[in-house]
């Protein structure tokens, strides 16, 4: 007996010191009192569900390699000291139930999208709502078309389109509506006009003569069809007229700045004979505000000739004018009786000064200078003339 007790003392003694140190040996385990709310354990459940995983290739699982336990306890690693309770200081109100098995873990873009590393959140993309489809074209500016405040406009009805050119014709007689149209077309739109220019009514020194011109025109009619008349003379204070010439022309407006003209010139010379001319030329307004008459005239002798006129008016301030002018004389064969060789006869280039007292009176200074070229200069210097000539010029400008 003595041996055996000596025997059993040590395995008693060791039972002793275990049972010692368990406080709850024996007890069973108080329940859970989260176990309502922890995840049931799914071993089947799949952690990445609702998601669209068809562009991650299977190789490249940011989860590959890290196992996830079927249900993980969220408090792993923690366990307090014996006889305390667990989940003392937790608070475990909805953070153990709905943590994800890979929470703390980034989850990059599929490999397959380039830019996913560089995509800013939805919130904070400054392009977020436009339309960024046509980015390389022209932008898509808004116009008064776009507003949504703009009345709709509806499409023209095939019936406003069936009935009469003028609405009137169907409530009254065509005859009396088209002659109270024409009378409304004279009153208002067709406006009969009448104007006399007095162009040049000069006089000049040069070469020790003394001579004078003018340079007068005007017309009557409407916008469209006008009779136009035009005289130009010229003489010296010794011997009286020179030389005069009269235009009578039909002119009828082609374009709103051009207008073509035709009609008869009548020639006067106090040395020589009389001559008539037909006249076809065309007179208006040249770009940079040039005022160009350029007329073509064939005698009842055969002879054809030509002139060109260009003026122009560059105001200084609203009163005083400086205005350039350029004359070119053409023949197509020579013409002794008259002193004119073939080709470009002579060139004339001025320069006048006004002074516009009223828009209708100006008197104005200035200097021309003139040329005779070709064979009419050698017609010139056998007659014992100059074919040069230079004048200072005084004149007026009017018109009414």
């Amino acid at each position: 007996m003595i041996r055996l007790a000596a025997a059993l003392a040590p395995l008693l003694l060791a039972a002793g010191a275990a049972h010692a140190q368990d406080p709850h040996a024996g007890h069973a385990a108080p329940p859970d009192p989260h176990a309502a709310h922890r995840p049931a354990p799914t071993p089947a459940a799949d952690p990445h569900a609702g998601h669209d995983m068809s562009r991650t290739a299977p190789a490249q699982d940011p989860h590959a390699g890290h196992a996830a336990p079927a249900a993980a306890d969220p408090h792993a690693g923690h366990q307090p000291p014996a006889g305390q309770d667990p989940h003392a200081s937790h608070d475990m109100s909805g953070a153990a139930a709905t943590q994800a098995p890979h929470a703390g873990h980034a989850m990059p873009a599929p490999a397959a999208d380039p830019h996913a590393a560089h995509r800013r959140p939805a919130a904070q993309d400054p392009h977020a709502g436009h339309d960024m489809g046509a980015a390389s074209g022209p932008p898509d500016m808004p116009t008064s078309a776009d507003n949504p405040g703009r009345p709709p406009e509806d499409p023209t009805p095939a019936g406003a389109l069936s009935g009469p050119r003028h609405a009137a014709d169907a409530f009254f007689p065509a005859a009396d509506m088209a002659r109270a149209r024409e009378l409304m077309r004279r009153e208002n739109g067709d406006i009969r006009t009448t104007a006399v220019i007095v162009d040049r009514l000069e006089a000049g020194v040069g070469d020790g003569e003394e001579t004078w011109l003018w340079d007068a025109q005007g017309w009557s009619g409407g916008d469209i069809n006008r009779f136009w008349w035009k005289s130009e003379g010229e003489g010296d204070f010794d011997g009286g007229v020179e030389e005069v010439e009269v235009q009578a022309l039909y002119s009828r407006a082609v374009t709103p700045f051009w207008d073509v003209q035709a009609g008869l010139r009548q020639d006067y010379r106090r040395h020589g004979e009389d001559a008539t001319h037909l006249v076809l030329g065309v007179q208006g307004l040249a770009p940079h505000w040039w005022e160009v008459d350029a007329a073509a005239f064939l005698s009842t002798g055969g002879d054809l000739t030509a002139r060109v006129e260009a003026e122009y008016d560059q105001r200084i301030t609203q009163r005083l004018i400086l205005q350039p002018r350029f004359e070119v004389d053409l023949s197509a064969s020579n013409i002794p009786e008259l002193g004119l060789g073939s080709g470009l006869t002579s060139i004339e280039a001025g320069l006048r000064l006004r002074y516009e007292i009223r828009r209708e009176l100006a008197p104005y200074i200035g200097v021309e200078w003139s040329r005779a070229l070709g064979e009419t200069a050698d017609l010139v210097e056998a007659a014992g003339g100059d074919p040069e000539d230079t004048r200072f010029v005084i004149g007026l400008r009017a018109w009414f």
